[in-house]
């Protein structure tokens, strides 16, 4: 009988099986480096007068302190702009150029534009009249 199984079959091996599958997890949590710290920036290129946008996260508390369940939260509507097109097409065939510009905080509603999801980030891929205004 191998040294596991401490004399009851099948219960030490269910024991070394955990035991083995929980050593694995924390060495690969140890050993494979943070989603968010060694993501290589995406390349979106949106066409038009399109722009992505990466929305902020929800509030946690109220002002009063009140922790929020995530049922409760709101759609934040600000964001960050990630990706701008190269601007509307006018009649004459020239480039209308976009007011926002890629790295601006903007505010806009909270249901504007098409949610889009690349490599497990979540984007808005929005017009720039969906926009209502730049923030500072």
């Amino acid at each position: 009988m191998p040294f596991w199984h401490a004399g009851l079959p099948g219960i030490g091996d269910q024991i070394v099986l955990f035991q083995a599958v929980e050593w694995i997890a924390k060495v690969r949590r140890n050993q494979m480096p943070s989603a968010n710290k060694s993501k290589a920036k995406i390349k979106l290129q949106p066409l038009g007068d399109r722009l992505v946008v990466q929305r902020e996260e929800s509030q946690e508390k109220t002002a009063g302190g009140i922790l929020l369940p995530d049922s409760a939260k709101d759609r934040p509507t600000r964001g960050k702009v990630v990706a701008v097109g190269d601007g509307r097409l006018a009649n004459n065939g020239s480039r209308i150029a976009l007011q926002v510009k890629e790295g601006d905080r903007v505010l806009f509603t909270s249901y504007a534009g098409e949610q889009i999801e690349v490599d497990g980030e979540e984007y808005l891929l929005m017009g720039e009249s969906e926009v209502l205004a730049v923030i500072g």
